[in-house]
């Protein structure tokens, strides 16, 4: 089918042969797969991971958690603090929805928020104590601090310490197979550390949640924590590829875009620009996207609506109208642009994914 460029498409063979491997994967570890899905914001492929094996879903903010919820799913984390009274609110409506709702924290002012929503629903809500990583974005720091925050909050009378979470986001910085495996076996031992420290005091820790797609990956290095939030895996992209976790082979997503100019020799331009590909560079280099086939002609710049092409006019010729295929560096950026995708089975198209929770970042 010839759709209109720039468009998306997805191999949905290729994401349920992700899925199963994932599942499988964290599985002989031990390890619960609760998908992060805010890499595809879509009810359907978010009941499909469930269908094949997932325990439950991660969420980045509460209006993709509303919009799953909607949907029937009754398992939810949402990975995000939750500050503000109208948050609060809808916290405490959402609440009333699910079977088990979960959300994180790093501050006092938080988990007393969090406590009074608790109590304002007449369910106390399980809470995962955050601890940073190594990145800074939020977090108790590691060690001592978590078992001295935890004794903060713990008579607060809404609230329930389920567990601890962690990113360990500067993972997508390695580059060798050594340096992957040791921040796997950090974000690991971080984990573990904190329910050492918080049972040997008392505090009980049912929940041990970690896993970014890299670590994921190497999930027998995770063994010990109890549940992991891969979510970029279910596409893959040129980041992933990069970091030696996937083959091109592997990427389920890919931007069709169709060459508009072809201004002098060793340049042209696509209809695909930041608007469509997102700015995100390479972790491996200054590009914006793979073309499937063509490894060597490079993205080099994006502006809104265009994509500029590089290559060496003598290998390669472009004309008016050619269409390319790009794998994005960065693939959880895509779907949010993007009302719905194309869905390909074994290269024919078999219908549209909606992007149920596109533009829910509040």
């Amino acid at each position: 089918m010839n759709h209109v460029t720039p468009y998306v498409s997805v191999d949905l063979d290729k994401v349920e042969k992700n899925i199963t491997a994932m599942v499988e994967r964290l599985s002989r570890a031990g390890i619960d797969h609760w998908p992060h899905i805010k890499t595809h914001k879509c009810i359907e492929l978010a009941k499909k991971q469930l269908a094949m094996g997932a325990k439950g879903i991660t969420c980045a903010k509460l209006s993709e958690a509303e919009v799953m919820a909607e949907a029937g799913i009754d398992a939810i984390l949402i990975a995000f603090p939750i500050v503000g009274e109208e948050n609060l609110q809808r916290l405490t409506r959402l609440v009333q929805k699910v079977n088990v709702l979960r959300t994180t924290v790093d501050s006092v002012a938080v988990a007393r928020g969090l406590s009074a929503a608790g109590q304002e629903a007449g369910r106390k809500l399980e809470v995962l104590i955050e601890i940073d990583g190594g990145s800074h974005r939020g977090g108790v720091q590691p060690g001592a601090p978590v078992l001295e925050f935890a004794r903060q909050i713990a008579g607060l009378p809404g609230i329930e310490i389920a567990g601890v979470f962690t990113y360990v986001g500067q993972i997508y910085g390695k580059s060798s197979p050594e340096e992957l495996k040791g921040e796997t076996r950090r974000e690991a031992e971080i984990l573990l550390e904190a329910k050492r420290l918080l049972e040997g005091d008392g505090i009980p820790v049912r929940v041990m949640s970690g896993g970014s797609t890299p670590s994921s990956y190497l999930a027998e290095d995770l063994t010990g924590i109890t549940e992991a939030r891969a979510g970029n895996y279910i596409f893959g992209d040129m980041n992933a590829v990069h970091l030696g976790v996937y083959t091109v082979q592997d990427c389920a997503l890919r931007v069709h875009a169709t060459v508009v100019s072809v201004p002098l020799p060793g340049h042209a331009t696509i209809d695909a620009g930041s608007k469509t590909l997102t700015s995100d560079l390479s972790v491996a280099g200054d590009t914006y996207g793979y073309i499937v086939g063509k490894p060597d002609v490079k993205i080099v710049k994006l502006n809104e609506e265009h994509g500029y092409l590089q290559f060496d006019p003598a290998k390669h010729h472009f004309q008016v109208g050619d269409r390319i295929e790009v794998i994005p560096n960065h693939s959880c950026v895509i779907p949010n642009l993007n009302d719905h995708l194309y869905g390909y089975r074994h290269g024919q198209f078999a219908g549209t994914l909606k992007i149920d929770a596109r533009g829910k970042n509040y």
